[in-house]
């Protein structure tokens, strides 16, 4: 029987039953990035989108939830800055680390970018993922209804299908419990917030806003997905839509 994550978090609570790493039992190191196959989309130079410039307190200041957006497609200039500014790499040590916009413990960075992509200028709307280690996306199957099917799963919160687009950041956890062993779990949900509240601060300046979402049914976000659910999973979500 499959042991659910909850469970796995409450025995990481403490490093004295976290027992020996992998890392420590001398295993390889998993690889930086989930494999992928398939024609990949370039994305524009994150550094060189021209944006109004907003100094850090005014982001701050501004920060808020916001569940309502315009039908305003965004572009993909800034789509490129959103995905950059939450998990871009800016330098990768080479196969053992990558070193992104957010802290992340021991450099892991656990995480991979899912996105709903409902209205981005010169995008189909659809699923991707987003390759942080080309800054590129990748175009993944998915059903027509692919939008109203995450709705549901997200308790019908209607702005994930509502917003121009829908983040999910998956968990490749053996990134993290390879070098933490059970511990590991407790700095995956840690990260997870340090990269929501980066596109929190990068929404304004896009003239967008955001609204982490945490209530939704794993299960069914993972099947959907095409997530194993116990090693791969989604740890939390965020739309971005003008405003």
């Amino acid at each position: 029987m499959k042991k659910h994550i909850g469970l796995q978090f409450l025995e990481a609570s403490s490093y004295r039953h976290t027992g020996e790493s992998d890392l420590k039992k001398g295993l390889p190191q998993p690889p930086l990035e989930m494999p992928y196959e398939g024609k990949t989309i370039d994305l524009p130079n994150p550094l060189k989108a021209v944006l109004p410039d907003m100094s850090l307190k005014e982001a701050l200041l501004r920060r808020e939830s916001v569940r309502s957006y315009k039908k305003e497609p965004i572009t993909m200039d800034e789509l490129s800055y959103a995905l950059h500014m939450t998990q871009g790499i800016r330098m990768m040590k080479g196969t053992t680390a990558t070193f992104r916009t957010v802290p992340s413990a021991g450099a892991r960075h656990a995480f991979e970018t899912i996105i709903l992509v409902n209205k981005v200028i010169g995008l189909e709307s659809g699923l991707y993922r987003y390759i942080a280690s080309e800054h590129k996306l990748l175009p993944l199957k998915a059903a027509p209804d692919i939008a109203s099917q995450l709705v549901e799963a997200c308790r019908d919160q209607s702005m994930v299908g509502d917003a121009a687009v829908t983040l999910f950041w998956v968990a490749d956890a053996y990134r993290m419990t390879h070098r933490f062993a059970m511990r590991g779990y407790r700095y995956v949900f840690i990260d997870a917030g340090h990269v929501c509240q980066n596109l929190y601060l990068v929404a304004h300046q896009l003239g967008c806003a955001t609204c982490a979402i945490g209530a939704f049914d794993d299960e069914r976000v993972n099947e959907i997905l095409k997530l194993d659910g116990e090693n791969q999973f989604v740890v939390y979500a965020a739309p971005l839509g003008k405003v």
